[in-house]
């Protein structure tokens, strides 16, 4: 099997600096996407060293004598310690801490893993859907019926999450396991897209482009919508050999 990913980020049209960070390295198959959280300087700081922990872990000789289970836990734990120890050190860090959605392409499958809203999609021609769940207030009231999607859509404090790497030193990811064929897109992509465009123009987008086109699209439409926040958007195509 063969991936091609392309990533795009941008600060948005009302944020005067951009605290998501992502990570694509090809040579041991992992893509990441994390969302700062924790006024302007604390995100910046919290997402970097979710990725580079990440790079670190994933990147180590012996990361291929776990299980892709087992590494991906350790690498958002080793995160969350991390980031947890450097805002105890410093003051103006304090309380910061990042989402993180991931995928791990390994012998043949894609492992995704998930803390907070940032999000990974698939598209099969001519769908897409959510895989991961986000870890928010809002969600967890729309899972307990407390409110409805649409009703959801109107309520303030969509943005409030429930689980984040770092702000708490352990944290438990969500992990799924993906059998990956020829044609599958995978989309991660931090908030700053989905609170702007909704899953129809997200497929759209997929139906009308070939993948290499479709991340400044996204950009460009999220931007057209408000641009309310950072956005950043990882595109990963498998194809075949």
């Amino acid at each position: 099997m063969r991936f091609q990913c392309w990533c795009l980020s941008d600060k948005g049209l009302k944020r005067s600096g951009n605290q998501d960070s992502f990570l694509i390295d090809e040579r041991i198959g992992v893509f990441v996407v994390a969302d700062g959280v924790g006024g302007h300087m604390g995100g910046e700081v919290a997402s970097a060293l979710a990725v580079e922990t990440v790079r670190e872990v994933l990147g180590h000789p012996k990361a291929l004598q776990f299980s892709p289970r087992e590494v991906l836990m350790q690498a958002y734990q080793e995160a969350s310690h991390r980031i947890f120890d450097r805002a105890a050190q410093e003051s103006k860090l304090n309380g910061m801490g990042t989402t993180m959605v991931m995928g791990y392409f390994r012998d043949s499958k894609l492992y995704i893993a998930n803390v907070g809203d940032s999000r990974c999609y698939l598209y099969r021609k001519p769908y897409v859907w959510q895989l991961t769940e986000d870890h928010s207030l809002i969600n967890e009231q729309i899972r307990l019926g407390f409110l409805t999607e649409e009703k959801a859509k109107a309520t303030i404090g969509k943005n409030v999450i429930t689980r984040s790497v770092g702000f708490e030193r352990d944290v438990y990811p969500d992990i799924l396991e993906r059998e990956v064929f020829p044609g599958d897109i995978f989309l991660m992509c931090s908030d700053g897209l989905t609170g702007m465009i909704t899953d129809q123009e997200m497929c759209q987008i997929f139906n009308d482009n070939p993948p290499e086109k479709t991340t400044p699209l996204f950009i460009q439409q999220a931007l057209a919508h408000g641009g309310d926040d950072n956005v950043t958007v990882l595109v990963l195509n498998f194809s075949e050999t």
